[in-house]
């Protein structure tokens, strides 16, 4: 399959799609992700373990990123997009625990609906569920050590994750179908080109969607959110302080 033919093909469906990656490249990804996935299990089962009463937001975490993965919006290209939905429930639990939820549901999307595959779940799982929760993650608490508001840093770690999921499935692509002319940096500047269109906007979209959603939950699940560190209470910023 030539880049020309896989460019024409992916501006359709923004997860790689089953049977795209070489076999080599797919193991690959798959050995990469397997070690976040292993760490991630373990650390849900201390999370559930210890405290029980977070699987309600859990669940709602996966939620979230299972619903938003899984639309399709028409791009200005021509192509379809979608947010991810990872940033906010790395940010609740921690991306190692997001790793479990993002491939639960890229595991069910490849299956029901057909988004994504079970040869490329390994590259899929890197660039959503293990890339992204991280890469959002850190630029959150980075804020946040700033002292930049919280949902100021909310909607920035959200931003990033979606954004650089992408960038890793570029880098995925070009890697794997670089250019017969100028080779993998060619590649990777046509597939980021094509999903630079579509995703900035999209990830300022999810960015200010995952702020109203953790508003929502500040007066809902306000005990929830203090006890994660999401809420900081005035006696733990005097804490903080000494």
């Amino acid at each position: 399959m030539s880049i020309h033919e896989v460019l024409e093909r992916v501006s359709h469906i923004m997860h790689i799609a089953e049977g795209y990656l070489p076999p080599l490249h797919a193991v690959a990804w798959g050995a990469a992700s397997a070690p976040f996935v292993v760490h991630g299990v373990r650390a849900l089962n201390r999370e559930v373990r210890s405290n029980p009463e977070s699987t309600l937001l859990l669940g709602a975490s996966g939620a979230f990123t299972f619903v938003l993965s899984a639309l399709k919006i028409p791009s200005v290209t021509g192509s379809c997009s979608h947010p991810t939905g990872t940033g906010l429930g790395a940010i609740l639990f921690r991306p190692p625990i997001m790793a479990v939820l993002g491939t639960i549901t890229l595991l069910f999307q490849a299956l029901l609906l057909a988004h994504g595959g079970l040869t490329t779940l390994g590259a899929n799982v890197f660039s959503m569920a293990v890339v992204g929760p991280w890469a959002g993650y850190g630029v959150y608490r980075l804020l946040r050590r700033f002292d930049v508001p919280l949902m100021v840093s909310v909607f920035f770690g959200a931003f990033v994750a979606d954004l650089s999921t992408y960038c890793v499935t570029s880098v995925q692509l070009a890697l794997a179908f670089p250019d017969p002319g100028s080779g993998i940096p060619g590649a990777l500047a046509k597939f980021g080109g094509i999903f630079a269109v579509t995703q900035l906007p999209l990830a300022v979209s999810e960015g200010l969607l995952t702020v109203l959603v953790m508003r929502l939950l500040s007066r809902s699940s306000k005990g929830e959110l203090t006890r994660l560190g999401v809420l900081v209470t005035g006696a733990k910023k005097e804490a903080s302080a000494r």
